[in-house]
């Protein structure tokens, strides 16, 4: 697992990843500690749902999220000397780059937490949450311009002929990197609603890139999966003991703090780890999703403000939620998304004579419920989280036996 190419002593080398482990297990129970204690602050200050999926209809606090991101925050602001140590006692050539990397990624993640909690207590419009991940990732493009400004991509073997080995994308590399900040921070906010849903989903995340972080430790680029491990522990940790409280029945709700923290963490460490490829096929249920979506996020297909699967209290079950809507109300590029959905059998299109349609909301969530039926809650949460393990293990294939294919592994 360690790289002894570099010469590093292997205790100098694993000291700071023991630190930062040991401190990520002090903030999981300091997580599931405070949690209980301050959720009812929440609720005095007005901010509290109602679970919509529940009977009782009692107040439970929103927005914990912001707990849980600056508890990880304070981890990592309190590690920040420990990877500096040698050069600090020293005196000698102090990674300045490096010092640099981590702050950057320490002050897009700090914006993100801010600008979540305060879509959480403002109720930011879309277009709000498009641009603010674009501000907030600003420092860390910045920090790759200053270190590295490599733009150039290594074309897949199929395409060589045509290309060449490598094409220089220039400002269009930064502005993928931007839209892939703006993609994580939301992609994980779409695909919600349902108890554990959010952090089961990001932790499973997070343990794929901590394991591939693991397997590439022993490669050329071992410092970049090393930087990525120091925020994926604590990240694990805490999200650990948020999930304690938010699995069903939820005794709290995570809200978009939690999402846009989320990810923006892993934003960062796609991008100044160099692996953001591969952070995108962790994340190939939430583009299922988002690409399911389009069509009303788009508003191609009328989109209710709310997506949620609906409850049925007399089965105590969760069914699919519909948009009702007239189909002349739809234009000409919305009916052939629905054509071409009705063909591919995955969508539920009831239209009756006056013209008035009834379809299913727009997401992975309800696609699942029209193959399954109804079912409860914490089953339908244990296969979504099904489906992002079985999507990660396609993703360790894709990245490591079939990228022979494309690419010189």
């Amino acid at each position: 697992m360690f790289n002894v190419k570099y010469n590093e002593d292997t205790w100098k080398f694993i000291f700071p990843i023991l630190i930062n482990f040991f401190m990520s297990i002090i903030m999981y129970f300091l997580t599931i500690r405070l949690i209980p204690k301050i959720k009812n602050m929440f609720i005095k200050a007005n901010l509290y749902g109602i679970d919509m999926n529940k009977k009782s209809g009692e107040k439970v606090p929103e927005a914990l999220g912001v707990v849980t991101g600056c508890l990880f925050l304070i981890t990592l602001f309190l590690f920040i000397p420990i990877p500096f140590t040698k050069y600090i006692l020293n005196d000698i050539n102090f990674p300045h780059n490096e010092f640099m990397e981590f702050l950057a990624g320490l002050l897009s993640i700090c914006c993100m937490l801010l600008l979540g909690f305060a879509d959480d207590v403002l109720d930011l419009r879309w277009r709000h949450k498009l641009l603010l991940p674009t501000i907030a990732s600003l420092p860390l493009l910045m920090v790759y311009y200053i270190n590295f400004n490599s733009t150039l991509i290594i074309v897949p073997k199929p395409l060589r002929p045509w290309f060449g080995f490598s094409v220089d994308l220039w400002i269009f590399y930064y502005l993928y990197m931007g839209m892939l900040a703006v993609f994580c921070t939301n992609a994980i906010n779409i695909l919600a609603g349902i108890n554990g849903l959010e952090v089961g989903q990001s932790l499973i995340i997070s343990i794929s890139i901590l394991l591939f972080n693991l397997i590439e430790l022993s490669g050329d680029l071992w410092k970049a999966h090393q930087f990525s491990l120091y925020f994926m522990l604590p990240y694990i940790a805490t999200s650990l003991g948020l999930l304690k409280f938010n699995w069903y029945p939820a005794q709290v709700f995570v809200g978009d703090t939690f999402c846009y923290l989320s990810g923006m963490t892993f934003a960062v460490v796609g991008i100044i780890g160099h692996f953001s490829k591969t952070t995108l096929l962790f994340f190939i249920p939430q583009i299922i999703n988002f690409l399911y979506s389009v069509p009303q996020l788009f508003h191609f297909i009328p989109c209710p403000r709310h997506r949620l699967p609906k409850y049925n209290k007399k089965t105590d079950k969760l069914e699919i939620s519909t948009a009702v809507f007239n189909k002349k109300d739809i234009s000409i590029i919305g009916k052939f998304i629905a054509w071409i959905f009705r063909k591919l059998n995955i969508i539920k299109w009831q239209e009756d004579d006056k013209g008035i349609v009834t379809c299913n909301n727009l997401t992975l969530i309800n696609y699942v419920l029209i193959k399954t039926g109804p079912m409860k809650e914490p089953t339908l949460t244990l296969i979504l989280l099904l489906i992002q393990i079985i999507s990660s293990s396609l993703a360790f294939l894709i990245r490591y036996p079939l990228a022979s294919i494309f690419y010189e592994v």
